[in-house]
């Protein structure tokens, strides 16, 4: 049994999800390892990373839509704003969402499914660069 851990950064230049498959499978695939299991961790509150359809950009514009509805930008309805009006609402989305994911690799590659991808959802309106753990453990 070997592990392997390493980073990616992503900057994010706006809100919304960022496919950052190529680069998760392009560090598997440095790792060389046959099967296994890798975690990602995004190391940020108001982000998080989800597995999501990478085939049709209107479901994605539809993700970004709804969680504007169920978590919206307004001053009103929140005490925390330490860092704008967009903080607390990123806050609610990471928690409705997740920070982590774990995959199984088999045959060297993350196992996804045909229309799936890896994306960072940035969950604040201006830049921000973001910083994805990974570990990878097997053979």
């Amino acid at each position: 049994m070997r592990q392997a851990s390493g980073a990616i950064e992503v900057t994010a230049e706006r809100q919304g999800l960022f496919d950052i498959s190529d680069r998760v499978l392009g560090w598997v695939a440095d790792q060389a390892m046959r099967e296994g299991l890798l975690t990602l961790f995004c190391r940020h509150s108001s982000a998080s990373l989800l597995i999501q359809e990478n085939a049709a950009p209107a479901a994605r514009h539809d993700l970004e839509a709804y969680f504007a509805r169920i978590a919206p930008e307004d001053p009103r309805a929140y005490t925390h704003d330490d860092e704008g009006p967009d903080d607390m609402p990123a806050h609610l989305r990471t928690a409705l969402t997740q920070t982590h994911l774990s995959i199984p690799v088999l045959a060297g590659r993350p196992v996804l499914g045909t229309w799936q991808g890896i994306y960072l959802f940035e969950h604040r309106r201006r830049p921000h660069r973001r910083t994805i753990a990974l570990h990878l453990i097997g053979e």
